[in-house]
C-alpha cells in the first residue's frame, strides 16, 4: 500500500466557488440581520429574494399585494428601505446577487443610491441582477410590460453597467425556472439561449454600445442554471451550454477575446424536485445536485446557491440554510475535488452526451429562430406550449411509476420524522402583523420624504421626467436614478411606466398543450370521464365547468397549468385567465361564468389571507353551492383552517395523482349539488 502524499507536495487547491443563500423576509431591517449572520458563518456573496410587490412594481398598500408583503422575500418600496437592508455590509466588498426582473432597473438604482451614500467606488461594484424577462413569461409569473418595452429597459441597463459599474452583471439569463416549468435539458439550453441571443442582438442593434466594446457586453453576461438529481445528464448539459455559447459569440458577435467568450454561470439547485413527503431525502438530493455543478472543473458554477431541505414545507429557518451552507463548505473545504484537473476529460460517455445535447439544442434554436427569435416565439405562445407539455409529460411518468420519487410514489413507508415532529416549529414563519407595519412605514415615508432628514425633491417631477423619456428613445437608467434619490415608490416608477408601455398577460399554454394522458378504456382517466360526464348530465348541463384562479401575485403557475390541462382531457370546459388575479376578479369569473367549481393554486404562502377572501365573496354573491378547492404549499395547520373556514379540499405537493385529484373535485361537485356519490375506482393519495 502507497503511504499518504505528504501535505506539501498536494497541488494548490483552485479556489471555491461562491457561496450564496437566498434569504430575504419579512422586512428590510430582519433581512439585513440575517445577511449579516450569514456573512459571519461563511458565506461569501450575497443573494437577495425580493416579495411579489417588489418584483412584480407594486407598493405594499396596493391591492394586489395583500397577503404577500414580505412572505417569499424582503419589501423594498423605496431608497429608505434599501439603505436599511444593507446597512452596515459595506457594498463596494459585497458581490450581490439580486434576483429581480421586470423592476431590475429599479433596484439596481437604487443599489447604486446606496453605495454612493456608503462613499462607494462604482467601478468596483460587483454582483448581478437576475433581469432576465422571457423566463418570466414562460415559467416564474412576474413580468410587468410588454416583451418590446420589457427589453428595452434590459438593453438600457446593459449598455448603462458597461460604461457605469463595469464589473456588474447586468443580466443573468435564467434557464433555473425553465426546468421547473418542465423543460427537458435540450430546452432548458435552446431557450436560454435564444433568450441571449434576442438581448445581445437588441444591445448591438440600439447603438448604445460601439462594435468594438460588444465583448465587454459579452464578459459581463451570466447565466443562472437549475440543475436536476440526474446529475450525470446535468453535468453534460453545462459543458453543452458552454460549447454553444463559445459558438454564438464568437461566429454571431465575432468575440474574439476567450475570457469575454467563457460561460459564466450561477446555480440553484432544484428545487422543483424536493418533496412532501420524506423531506429528509431532499438532503441527498441537494448534494447530488450539487455535484453536477462542481464535480467538472471545465464547467465548474463561478456561484452556488442551495435550497433547505424543507423548502417543499414553507419559508427556511436561518439553521436550515446554515445547514446547506455547510454542505458546500464541506465539498470545497474538507474534499480534494480542487485539487484536479477536469476528472471528466476523455470520458467517451460524457462526450457522446454532450455531442447529443448540443445537436439537438442547436436544431431547436434554429427552429426559434426561423419564427423571429425568442420575443416572437413568447408571443407567439410556441415556447410556453412546449413546456406545459413537457412538464405535462414528467407529471405522467410520475403517476404510471415510470419515473420513480422515493418517498412518494415507490418507498412510501417510512418512520416516524423528528425533523418535522413539530411543523409549527420546522419551516420559518411570517408573522402576519408585518404587513400592516410594512405599510404604515410606507405611509409614513410618502408623508415625510421631502422633510429633515431625507429632503428628497418632490417626486412628481422626476416621475414626469421617467414618463417622458420612456415616451422616447434615451436611456432610461438616467431618470431612473433620479426617481430613486427623488424618493420615488416602487409603485410610482412601476406605475409612471406602466402609463407608458402598458401591461402584458401571457399566453397561458394550456388550450395548445397536447394530451399528456391517454384517456385509453379501463385506465384512470377514463373512469374520471365517466364521473365527468354523468355528473354534467346529472345536472343538465352540456359540459361541468371549472375556473382555475391563481389570487395574488403567485406566478408560480406550473401546477395551476397542469391542472387545468388534466381537467380539460377529463371534459371540463376549463376557465383559466393566468396568473395575478384579485379575489374580486375571481369570484367576477366564476359567477359570470356559471362555473361549478373553483380551484385556487397560491405557493407563495398567502393562502390565508387570499382563499377566505376568495369564499366570503362567493356568499356575498349568493354562490354558496360553488365548492372551493385549494392547492399548493400549505402547511397541516392553515389546510385545517382552510377546511374549517369552508374550502372543500386542499391539495399540497405531495399529493402527485393530478387524474385522481380531478376526481376528487367531481364528488365535491356532486356533494355540493346534493348528488349521490359515483362509484369511484381511482384511489387518490391522501
Amino acid at each position: 500500500m502507497s503511504e499518504r502524499q505528504p501535505a506539501s507536495s498536494r497541488r494548490e487547491k483552485d479556489r471555491p466557488w461562491l457561496m450564496r443563500t437566498y434569504a430575504g423576509h419579512s422586512t428590510a431591517e430582519a433581512s439585513n440581520e440575517l445577511y449579516r449572520r450569514n456573512l459571519a458563518k461563511g458565506q461569501t456573496g450575497l443573494s437577495v429574494a425580493f416579495d411579489l410587490p417588489t418584483q412584480t412594481g407594486y407598493d405594499p398598500d396596493h391591492v394586489l399585494a395583500r397577503g404577500e408583503v414580505g412572505r417569499v422575500g424582503v419589501p423594498v418600496a423605496h431608497l429608505g428601505d434599501m439603505r436599511r437592508l444593507f446597512q452596515d455590509i459595506p457594498l463596494e466588498q459585497m458581490n450581490t446577487s439580486m434576483t429581480i426582473n421586470a423592476t431590475a432597473m429599479w433596484l439596481l438604482a437604487l443599489y447604486q443610491v446606496v453605495a454612493e451614500e456608503q462613499g462607494a467606488d462604482l467601478t468596483r461594484l460587483q454582483g448581478t441582477t437576475q433581469n432576465d424577462i422571457v423566463k418570466e413569461y414562460l415559467s416564474r409569473g412576474t413580468h410587468v410590460f410588454p416583451p418590446g418595452p420589457s427589453l428595452r429597459l434590459t438593453t438600457d441597463m446593459i449598455a448603462y453597467t458597461v460604461s457605469h459599474l463595469p464589473r456588474w452583471n447586468p443580466i443573468n439569463i435564467c434557464s433555473y425556472h425553465l426546468q421547473e416549468a418542465g423543460a427537458t435539458p435540450v430546452q432548458e439550453i435552446a431557450y436560454a439561449m435564444s433568450t441571449a441571443i434576442a438581448v445581445l442582438d437588441a444591445v448591438r442593434d440600439s447603438g448604445q454600445v460601439p462594435q468594438d466594446r460588444m465583448g465587454d457586453v459579452v464578459g459581463r453576461i451570466s447565466f443562472f442554471v437549475n440543475a436536476g438529481v440526474r446529475f450525470v445528464e446535468e453535468m453534460c448539459k453545462m459543458r453543452a451550454f458552454g460549447r454553444i455559447w463559445d459558438t454564438i459569440t464568437r461566429e454571431r458577435y465575432g468575440i474574439e477575446d476567450a475570457r469575454h467568450r467563457r460561460f459564466r454561470y450561477g446555480v440553484q439547485v432544484n428545487s422543483l424536485g424536493l418533496t412532501e413527503a420524506q423531506p429528509e431525502n431532499n438532503v441527498q438530493r441537494i448534494v447530488l445536485e450539487m455535484l453536477a455543478v462542481t464535480l467538472s472543473k471545465d464547467a465548474r458554477a463561478r456561484a452556488v446557491q442551495l435550497p433547505a431541505w424543507n423548502e417543499a414545507l414553507g419559508l427556511p429557518r436561518p439553521w436550515d440554510q446554515q445547514w446547506s451552507l455547510r454542505i458546500q463548505q464541506v465539498l470545497a473545504h474538507e474534499s480534494d475535488l480542487l485539487e484536479y484537473e477536469d476528472i471528466f476529460a476523455g470520458s467517451h460517455v460524457i462526450e457522446a452526451k454532450v455531442a447529443q445535447l448540443v445537436e439537438e439544442s442547436l436544431a431547436e434554436i434554429g427552429r426559434i429562430q426561423e419564427m423571429g427569435g425568442a420575443m416572437a416565439a413568447v408571443e407567439s405562445g410556441y415556447l410556453k406550449s412546449q413546456l406545459v407539455a413537457s412538464h405535462a409529460e414528467r407529471r405522467a411518468r410520475i403517476e404510471s411509476g415510470e419515473e420513480k420519487i422515493v418517498g412518494v410514489n415507490v418507498f412510501g413507508t417510512t418512520e416516524p420524522n423528528p425533523l418535522t415532529a413539530d411543523l409549527d416549529t420546522a419551516v420559518q414563519t411570517v408573522d402576519p402583523a408585518v404587513e400592516a407595519r410594512v405599510v404604515a412605514a410606507l405611509q409614513e415615508w410618502r408623508d415625510t420624504r421631502y422633510r429633515p432628514p431625507f429632503d428628497h425633491p418632490r417626486p412628481g417631477k422626476a416621475l414626469e421626467r421617467l414618463k417622458e423619456a420612456a415616451k422616447g428613445t434615451e436611456n432610461l437608467m438616467a431618470a431612473t436614478l433620479e426617481c430613486a434619490r427623488a424618493g420615488v415608490t416602487t409603485g410610482e416608477w412601476a406605475g409612471a411606466l406602466r402609463e407608458v408601455f402598458g401591461e402584458f398577460r401571457a399566453p397561458t399554454g394550456v388550450s395548445s398543450a397536447p394530451v399528456a394522458v391517454p384517456a385509453e378504456e379501463g385506465s384512470a382517466l377514463a373512469g374520471v370521464r365517466e364521473k365527468v360526464r354523468r355528473t354534467a348530465e346529472d345536472l343538465g348541463v352540456g359540459k361541468l365547468r371549472f375556473l382555475v384562479g391563481k389570487p395574488g401575485l403567485d406566478g408560480h403557475s406550473n401546477g395551476a397549468e397542469q391542472i387545468a390541462v388534466r381537467a380539460r382531457d377529463a371534459g371540463f370546459e376549463v376557465v383559466y385567465q393566468g396568473i395575478r388575479l384579485t379575489p374580486e376578479q375571481i369570484v367576477d369569473a366564476a359567477v359570470a361564468e356559471d362555473v361549478h367549481a373553483v380551484g385556487l393554486s397560491v405557493l407563495s404562502g398567502s393562502h390565508a389571507r387570499l382563499v377566505p377572501d376568495v369564499l366570503e365573496r362567493l356568499r356575498v354573491a349568493g354562490a354558496t353551492d360553488i365548492p372551493v378547492i385549494a392547492g399548493g404549499i400549505i402547511p397541516g395547520g392553515d389546510a385545517e383552517q382552510l377546511r374549517a373556514a369552508g374550502v372543500a379540499a386542499v391539495f399540497t405537493p405531495k399529493d402527485f395523482d393530478i387524474t385522481g385529484i380531478i376526481g376528487r373535485i367531481v364528488d365535491e361537485i356532486r356533494a355540493a349539488n346534493k348528488l349521490d356519490p359515483l362509484p369511484d375506482p381511482l384511489e387518490v393519495t391522501a
